[in-house]
């Protein structure tokens, strides 16, 4: 069975160029949720909860139902649902699916492929977000998710390897958000579309591929232009949690200059009280082995205003 093909051709609701990408979403949260235990059933309490968010923050602006994807993906082949009945999906009603105590996971034939060819699990995924989300935005749904795509993609399975056994915690986004108060750490950027953040980026200060820890002392509120600097060196923490400039880094424009220049000897913005700042331990790996150059002076504030 080519099940690249089957997911390819997932059957969806259409309508004039309408998005519907109800049923790529689950089947991406149920790829992350295999990744991480591949024998875990999904109740359908916790994937509502969990499928509604990533359904306001990556799918159309109306009003939509997780029940919908949850009842109507089995008909694809590749979703199994069961109740306290038994197998079969008692309907795509939300008081059926609550009340019945439904539970959904990978199709059986779907788990033996994916358990035969370990790969297989990162080539899907990897056709799910490229036929339904623009390469911007895959890194912030694999992190949603909980898949680890590069593990996916070079058929790492789960306890093949000390990398392989360490587990993404998907509510690492949350935590450090949240303990930043949805605020980037370094400028003071907000953003949101409605309920949804715009923008903003949980960004380990020591990467998880090198041992970084998935916990709020590893982890900054950036927003996406800050994050990308700071994962390339441009940007690091100094003692006293100043924000570093890179000499390296040359910017001519009045953008450049407010935007990176500016922000040389500031003071990281948050965490709020009652929440731990970034580590010593992450922020000196950090120096060593990210930041480059040596950090400029700080910038004298009046210049930039």
């Amino acid at each position: 069975m080519d099940w690249l093909d089957r997911v390819a051709r997932l059957r969806r609701w259409t309508n004039n160029g309408v998005r519907a990408p109800h049923k790529p979403l689950l089947l991406l949260y149920a790829l992350g949720s295999y990744q991480q235990d591949a024998d875990r059933e999904l109740p359908y309490s916790a994937v509502e909860k969990e499928l509604k968010g990533l359904l306001a923050e990556y799918g159309p602006s109306h009003a939509t139902t997780p029940a919908y994807p949850f009842h109507h993906l089995v008909s694809d082949g590749v979703w199994e649902v069961r109740t306290k009945e038994g197998p079969g999906s008692p309907g795509s009603g939300v008081g059926l699916l609550r009340s019945s105590g439904a539970t959904g996971r990978l199709a059986p034939e779907l788990r033996t492929a994916l358990f035969e060819e370990p790969a297989l699990l990162g080539r899907m995924a990897r056709v799910l977000l490229d036929a339904h989300f623009p390469t911007s935005l895959h890194a912030d749904l694999c992190e949603a998710v909980g898949l680890d795509l590069e593990q996916a993609e070079a058929g790492i399975v789960r306890g093949a390897d000390t990398a392989a056994r360490r587990q993404r915690d998907r509510r690492m986004r949350e935590l450090i958000l949240t303990a930043y108060e949805f605020r980037c750490a370094f400028c003071g950027y907000d953003g949101a579309l409605g309920a949804s953040t715009v923008g903003l980026e949980a960004a380990h200060v020591r990467w998880w591929s090198h041992d970084g820890p998935d916990e709020v002392d590893n982890g900054l509120c950036l927003c996406s232009l800050h994050h990308k600097l700071f994962d390339k060196g441009v940007l690091g923490l100094g003692e006293g949690r100043r924000i570093l400039v890179s000499d390296r880094f040359v910017g001519r424009s009045e953008a450049s200059r407010r935007h990176v220049l500016a922000l040389s000897g500031r003071p990281v913005i948050g965490p709020q009280p009652g929440r731990p700042p970034v580590a010593n331990r992450h922020r000196e790996w950090h120096a060593r082995q990210v930041f480059h150059g040596v950090p400029r002076e700080p910038a004298h504030q009046s210049q930039f205003a």
